[in-house]
């Protein structure tokens, strides 16, 4: 089971919407996929149309008394599951303090046969959830709008991992390009020297990326023919190479 997590230190610069995309990409091309939303807002559990509900609670799921039959739900795209987040959610960082040996893979392990992939959806912040993150995953996806502020809180993310000597892999993509802004253009270009792990395809801002709040679909199920679905194509072929 190879686990991924979809995270950034700033909000706004299209998490969940890769989340969503990536996890229905990975699973049209055949992976047994689980998308756990670990962000309190919950914003991918809606996407993909399930109630903003842990059964049982998220303490149970913690400490590992969770039934997974009764906490994963199907979705309507074959092959993809979720977890779903929900306001208890925030309690997260609680428990996992309290059980410091917890890590989610560990978690997971019940289910652990059950899927190729699992993916994180996780909330835009530093903390005890986070670290566990970076403990758990081979690799951190990490979205950045190309501006500075962005590049910025990349910055701090490398900083923070090496200062706690975490060995976790950073795959910066870009998302939320225009290619007619100077600044956007001028900052796509410097990033591969900076980040030589940095994946290569750019996700284009567009509305219809937006308009997965209305339709609660990822875009190949709606709009599969525009560029941004293209993109999150070739941006999950990208990621499953590196996987093999």
């Amino acid at each position: 089971m190879r686990m991924l997590a979809l995270y950034s230190i700033k909000g706004g610069v299209g998490k969940t919407a890769s989340a969503v995309n990536l996890a229905a990409e990975a699973a049209a091309a055949g992976w047994r996929v689980l998308l756990w939303d670990l962000d309190p807002q919950a914003a991918t559990t809606f996407y993909l149309r399930a109630k903003p509900k842990v059964r049982g609670g998220v303490a149970r799921l913690v400490k590992g008394k969770a039934a997974f039959d009764k906490v994963i739900r199907a979705t309507e795209i074959e092959g993809l599951d979720l977890l779903p987040a929900a306001l208890a959610s925030r309690e997260l960082d609680h428990l996992l303090a309290d059980r410091h040996d917890n890590q989610l893979r560990r978690i997971l392990k019940p289910v652990r046969d059950d899927y190729d992939l699992v993916l994180l959806d996780c909330p835009p912040s530093l903390s005890t959830l986070s670290e566990s993150v970076f403990a758990s995953v081979d690799a951190l996806l990490v979205p950045i709008v190309p501006t500075v502020l962005s590049v910025r809180t990349l910055e701090q993310l490398r900083d923070f991992l090496d200062e706690r000597d975490i060995p976790c892999q950073v795959w910066p993509f870009v998302t939320l390009a225009d290619r007619r802004r100077t600044l956007h253009r001028e900052t796509i270009a410097a990033l591969p020297e900076r980040w030589p792990l940095r994946l290569s395809t750019t996700i284009p801002g567009a509305s219809v990326v937006e308009r997965m709040g209305l339709e609660r679909a990822p875009l190949r199920h709606f709009a599969p023919a525009t560029p941004a679905a293209r993109a999150y194509r070739a941006l999950w072929e990208e990621i499953a190479q590196r996987l093999a």
